[in-house]
């Protein structure tokens, strides 16, 4: 996915960026490769396929949530700052807290921050399940299975608040009888499948509150 694909497909996200948020997002991709060769955050380093695989993929959150009309997201196990950043640059009204386990990672986020000259975002050095919060939105990204993921996220989600999990192919994972588990503490309001343009590669995103 080139740029241009990138803009048109995002267009039908419902979402149309200014000059300045795409300057954003390519020093994002330069300094992303600039860092992977110090340290291993992505396998996936081709410009068209971060566009695709890391930039859109992050920005189809908005297909179940509008987040102008939220004030605070955390994204738990952000790893390279996939959603966090993307989102931050994209939704810069949003209050941000990326949180992950390898400190390494957090001091490469926090060097981001710094060079996109973002402001209400910050990275912080905690275990998901460690951390506490009162988020409008919760996010992950590939990260655990949904069982764990929960244990992990669902304290964070304010009492109006969603945790939306972005995942590939949901299927096997979310079996009859691991939805009913879920179900019995929390609410699952939508589950959302779709294939990515270009690949056609499977991708869910789940939308859980609390009871």
């Amino acid at each position: 996915m080139n740029k241009e694909e990138f803009i048109t497909a995002i267009k039908d996200l419902g979402i149309e960026l200014t000059e300045y948020q795409l300057n954003q997002l390519d020093k994002f991709y330069k300094l992303l490769i600039d860092w992977n060769n110090k340290i291993n955050l992505t396998r996936i380093v081709e410009e068209d396929e971060v566009y695709l695989k890391h930039f859109y993929d992050s920005l189809t959150i908005s297909k179940v949530v509008d987040l102008k009309e939220k004030e605070t997201l955390c994204d738990v196990g952000t790893g390279a700052g996939f959603p966090g950043i993307v989102l931050k640059i994209v939704y810069p009204n949003l209050k941000v807290t990326l949180v992950d386990s390898l400190l390494k990672r957090v001091n490469y986020l926090n060097e981001i921050i710094k060079d996109l000259e973002l402001t209400d975002i910050e990275a912080i050095h905690v275990r998901g399940e460690d951390f506490k919060g009162n988020f409008d939105v919760v996010t992950s990204r590939a990260v655990a299975n949904i069982e764990k993921l929960l244990d992990y996220t669902m304290h964070l989600v304010n009492k109006n608040g969603v945790f939306i999990a972005m995942k590939g192919n949901i299927d096997n994972e979310l079996t009859e009888d691991i939805k009913r588990k879920i179900e019995k503490k929390y609410i699952i309001e939508r589950i959302e499948k779709f294939t990515l343009p270009k690949e056609e590669s499977q991708r869910s995103i789940l939308v859980i509150k609390r009871k």
